[in-house]
């Protein structure tokens, strides 16, 4: 056997449980058992015992001999390096067909919050409170559209009273109803944003960054913000906050 052949087969048998080592005579025995009651399947000379000493490496036996050094546990790997401003996580959202899906997104900071917390050249933050509380209750509405056991989260696909237009006597019952009534909420309050409806709506409800939300619509670059802070003003007067 060659010594090449020799040292992967004595580090296969190693690996092995109850694998050990222990001087004899001139050489080393390798035996597969607990005692030297087992059979010797191999003898080995120093040169072999010294490169298993480096491969896989050897510790003492109790008992005498010395057995293969189990290899350290993997250290878990460190996190991604973070990015200032940015929490990780997941967002359900409103697909444009109405149909919701979880998605990876920046849990930390919406465009609202980011842009509420601008300051603008005058001193003023990019949004009001009332503009931020606006389009929270929209998003509320939205929650509340999908809690309320609708097949579609598409509001202008909803039919605007329940079977007979009697309230309860749709067909999902006050669920049902309830997803009624915030679809028409949803598009009352859209409906309010006049111009800005389609940012707005991509932005609250669709989770869509302003970039995003400008490739979308072919708007030209930084005039989302505008029109979203326009929109939420108007937002905030048909909730008649602030």
């Amino acid at each position: 056997m060659s010594g090449s052949h020799e040292m992967e087969r004595a580090r296969r048998l190693l690996a092995l449980p109850d694998s050990w080592l222990e001087a004899k005579g001139d050489g080393y025995a390798l035996r597969t058992g607990r005692d030297r009651r087992a059979r010797i399947m191999l003898t080995l000379d120093e040169t072999s015992f010294r490169a298993l000493t480096l491969t896989p490496g050897l510790r003492t036996r109790p008992g005498g001999g010395w057995v293969a050094r189990q290899a350290p546990a993997a250290l878990p790997s460190a996190p991604p390096a973070g990015r200032p401003g940015v929490t990780e996580g997941v967002r359900t959202v409103m697909l444009p067909d109405g149909q919701s899906e979880a998605r990876v997104a920046n849990v930390g900071a919406s465009p609202v919050i980011w842009l509420a917390a601008r300051i603008g050249a005058n001193g003023r933050p990019g949004l009001t409170r009332a503009e931020v509380a606006a389009a929270g209750r929209l998003a509320l509405d939205a929650e509340a559209l999908m809690q309320g056991g609708a097949v579609t989260l598409q509001w202008d696909a909803l039919p605007r009273t329940g079977r007979g237009g009697g309230r309860g006597s749709g067909r999902g019952g006050a669920g049902h109803d309830r997803a009624l009534d915030a679809a028409g909420r949803i598009r009352a309050a859209l409906t309010a944003c006049g111009p800005a409806r389609a940012v707005v709506e991509r932005v609250c409800l669709h989770g869509l960054s302003l970039q995003s939300t400008e490739q979308t619509l072919g708007l030209r670059r930084r005039t989302a913000r505008a029109i979203l802070q326009a929109g939420l003003a108007a937002l905030a007067r048909h909730y008649r906050l602030g």
